[in-house]
């Protein structure tokens, strides 16, 4: 399995001959934009909610490659109106495909769509569980710090945990110790941050107090591929 960084909380997953995206924010992402035509073929789309940044590039890139969009029902269904593929899930609900299975978890954050100068209410936001080729990987969304972490953690054997540190609208870099310290993982790669000034964060300070808690966290630039 290979995991490559696209910026802010776009990870592309290459697993069983199959390609998946989470939150693809690409061609609009200010920090690092990316060329639709640069992405491979997808499989499954997965979103964690409705932000601008997370919804991103999928209706296109859904179209572009008749990919199926899995996340929260609301959105499902706003997806669908786009004319592509969904699967409308809900929080605690797991989807299996021949290739992997994923799982929507809690999260606690906003979720909203501006639809031409419309804020459309758009489902919960959540986090989701990836199970693949005897791996789990946790992508946690945008979240706050919460208590059930601990239960995300005793429940599933994680060998990787995708958190936010960005602060101001998710958690900053202290809470997300507190929550790879409860969640039990292998190994924590931080998401959502210096995207935008107001979630300007220093990953170094992030790596170091994760390692100080005695866990294994890894930075991932821009491009980096990780092999699990």
């Amino acid at each position: 399995m290979k995991i490559k960084f696209l910026g802010q909380s776009c990870f592309l997953i290459e697993t069983n001959g199959k390609n998946i995206i989470t939150d693809p924010f690409l061609k609009d992402n200010p920090k690092n934009p990316t060329l639709l035509k640069d992405i491979p073929k997808l499989d499954l789309i997965l979103i964690t909610h409705a932000h601008s940044d997370h919804v991103g590039d999928a209706v296109e890139l859904a179209l572009r490659d008749d990919a199926v969009i899995v996340t929260g029902n609301e959105l499902a269904k706003w997806l669908a109106n786009k004319g592509v593929k969904v699967i409308p899930t809900g929080i605690g609900g797991r989807k299996d495909f021949d290739f992997v299975s994923v799982k929507f978890t809690q999260a606690i954050h906003s979720s909203s769509i501006n639809d031409n100068g419309q804020m459309l209410y758009g489902g919960l936001a959540a986090g989701i569980l990836i199970y693949a080729e005897g791996k789990t990987i946790y992508h946690a969304g945008d979240t706050a710090l919460f208590l059930d972490m601990k239960l995300i953690g005793e429940t599933n054997k994680i060998d990787y945990a995708i958190l936010p540190i960005g602060d101001n609208f998710t958690m900053g870099i202290d809470d997300s110790v507190t929550a790879a310290e409860w969640l039990g993982a292998k190994h924590y790669i931080p998401m959502h941050y210096n995207t935008f000034p107001l979630i300007e964060q220093n990953p170094e300070e992030w790596l170091e107090k994760i390692e100080t808690a005695g866990l294994s966290g890894k930075i991932m630039n821009y491009g980096d591929i990780l092999e699990i």
